[in-house]
């Protein structure tokens, strides 16, 4: 066993560091706890100015960027649709999930959802950098999640040798896609 406790952060690019704090704790309420900044990597040594911060994401969880004014614009990887990399964060019931959607409504933010994925409800809206964010609150009977866990490894066993999606959990997403037409058993939710 390797020792591992858990994440300590993960680090995305931003474009702008003060712009990126600023909505993180206006808009998620996480608190900025730390800075680094320095003209060379400490790990590489090179040559590259950057300003690292650190927000505190709850229970633990730290969420870092870096702004990087050399480089490049940043952008995204264009090989992959924007719905599938992101970052989901846990609020603490449906309530807050509703009340962080109407507070970022109101600032002009485009929310997608709710949307109910059976073991949790989520709402999905971009951070001014561009990274897709998922508030996500667990609703998760017991049972839910004991067939959830159940069925993974027979899902992913068939996904990886025919490429389509199982139907095996598909219960988890009966009420979402109710009366969708077109997700009538082909594709996979998202």
């Amino acid at each position: 066993m390797s020792g591992l406790r858990g994440i300590h952060h993960v680090a995305y690019r931003c474009r702008d560091a003060a712009e990126t704090v600023r909505f993180y704790q206006d808009m998620l309420g996480m608190a900025f706890t730390t800075a680094f900044a320095e003209d060379r990597v400490p790990s590489t040594h090179e040559p590259d100015p950057y300003m690292h911060v650190f927000l505190d994401a709850g229970r633990g969880n730290v969420l870092a960027f870096f702004e990087l004014p050399t480089r490049e614009p940043m952008g995204r990887d264009q090989n992959t649709p924007t719905w599938v990399q992101h970052i989901a964060f846990e609020v603490e019931s449906l309530e807050a999930l509703e009340s962080t959607r109407q507070r970022l409504i109101a600032r002009g933010i485009e929310v997608v959802g709710p949307t109910d994925h059976g073991l949790f409800r989520s709402i999905y809206f971009f951070d001014p950098n561009g990274h897709r964010l998922e508030l996500t609150v667990d609703t998760a009977t017991p049972e839910m999640t004991r067939r959830a866990r159940e069925v993974a490894p027979a899902m992913l066993e068939e996904w990886s040798r025919t490429k389509r999606a199982p139907r095996h959990a598909a219960f988890l997403h009966e009420t979402e896609f109710a009366g969708d037409t077109a997700a009538s058993g082909a594709g996979t939710p998202r």
